[in-house]
């Protein structure tokens, strides 16, 4: 257990792991020079995340099932190379229309690279030895969403096109899950109507319908406050530049990072109902301090909280409901908490510009005290304090 991190497998799994994160985090520090270069409104910005994570809304629960069916990699190797064409198609659109046309094909290619990657995690480990791999993944993640900004952030500084080229990686990633991952699929017998039946059944579940709750609030506070609204505050109030602004994004990275690869140890001593309510009280400190920072780099303060509550909240929940799931099924679970985390994803930039439109940038952070508050809510009334096995 000690030496997981050595497991084959698990490295192709980061590796896809960290490519998933490419549509987002490399161009984090290109949205104000991208709403400059198309004058478009500071409120539209958020429209290209939502297109992006719009298709999985759809597609993530598609995947899921194509994935019970047919088998995991026959999903992930076609999504990777979507993914990696789309995304480098970026770098050559000539108006915010066109750039938002090919986020929303490279979001059909992401809707499944996350939740297979997961689903695959729950394949391949059991009991603490899959919330200790959940914990290094999330790790790995946040790893990269730690210097995938810093790395655009230099990449715009010689244009806002250049860090859409990174999605290139995941053409060659495809090859390598395709010829080189090793991973059990699933062997159903049953038809679609009667799997459709059973997967549904399964998640009536009070534990799961809670985590998919969290999941889905998880996302409003990340995809509304962090990802589309602190790069907008930090330009406007501090004239932040896009180099400033991915180091401070890349800062709660870190510190996620650092969390998460301690969860092992961590789940000895801590339910994941604790820690996942621990994290819900971190994210609400980190919501209600950005307001109150007086400048750019004082910001990394609230955004380590938020870091530590990513570190402490992703990893139990995924592994959570990963172990309430039976393999025949497990792609329908993750991916049906892919959707309400791609639901959340797309509706907080627009939920969020409506609040900045309205009340100005500090609401939109203070209502992510509010949804702090839900995610405490939901872990309270839905997750018993037995932990699964």
């Amino acid at each position: 257990m000690a030496k997981i991190y050595k497991n084959k497998n698990l490295q192709i799994i980061f590796a896809v792991t960290l490519v998933a994160i490419m549509g987002v985090s490399s161009i984090i520090p290109s949205l104000p020079l991208i709403i400059k270069a198309f004058g478009i409104k500071t409120s539209s910005i958020g429209l290209i995340f939502t297109v992006f994570t719009l298709p999985g809304i759809i597609f993530s629960p598609l995947a899921g099932v194509f994935a019970d069916r047919t088998g995991r990699k026959k999903i992930l190797v076609p999504s990777l190379v979507l993914f990696g064409l789309a995304g480098a198609a970026c770098y050559f659109a000539p108006t915010f229309e066109i750039l938002l046309v090919l986020r929303l094909i490279q979001g059909i290619g992401a809707a499944a690279v996350g939740v297979l990657s997961l689903t695959i995690i729950g394949d391949l480990f059991e009991g603490r030895e899959r919330i200790k791999a959940m914990g290094l993944n999330a790790g790995v993640l946040s790893m990269g969403t730690a210097i995938l900004p810093a790395i655009g952030g230099i990449l715009a500084q010689m244009s806002w096109r250049a860090p859409f080229l990174l999605s290139l990686s995941a053409l060659p990633m495809a090859w390598v899950v395709s010829a080189k991952l090793n991973n059990p699929e699933p062997k159903s017998d049953s038809n679609l109507i009667q799997y459709v039946k059973n997967a549904l059944s399964g998640m009536k579940n009070l534990q799961v319908l809670g985590l998919f709750a969290i999941t889905l609030l998880t996302f409003i506070i990340l995809y509304g406050p962090i990802i589309t609204y602190l790069p907008v505050m930090m330009h406007n109030s501090f004239s932040s530049q896009p180099i400033t602004i991915g180091i401070v994004i890349s800062s709660a990275s870190f510190i996620t990072a650092i969390s998460a690869a301690q969860m092992g140890k961590l789940s000895r001593y801590f339910s994941q109902k604790t820690l996942i309510g621990i994290s819900a009280v971190a994210y609400a400190a980190s919501m209600y301090l950005v307001p109150q920072m007086t400048g750019p780099y004082w910001c990394i303060l609230p955004v380590c909280f938020f870091g530590l509550g990513q570190g402490l909240n992703l990893p139990n929940t995924m592994s959570f409901l990963s172990s309430l799931a039976p393999i025949e099924h497990r792609a329908a679970f993750m991916s049906m908490n892919g959707m309400l985390l791609r639901l959340g994803q797309t509706i907080a930039p627009l939920l969020m510009g409506l609040i900045y439109s309205g009340l100005g940038i500090n609401a939109v952070f203070y209502s992510g005290v509010v949804v702090s508050a839900c995610i405490m809510a939901v872990s309270i009334l839905t997750l018993d304090k037995k932990k699964p096995a």
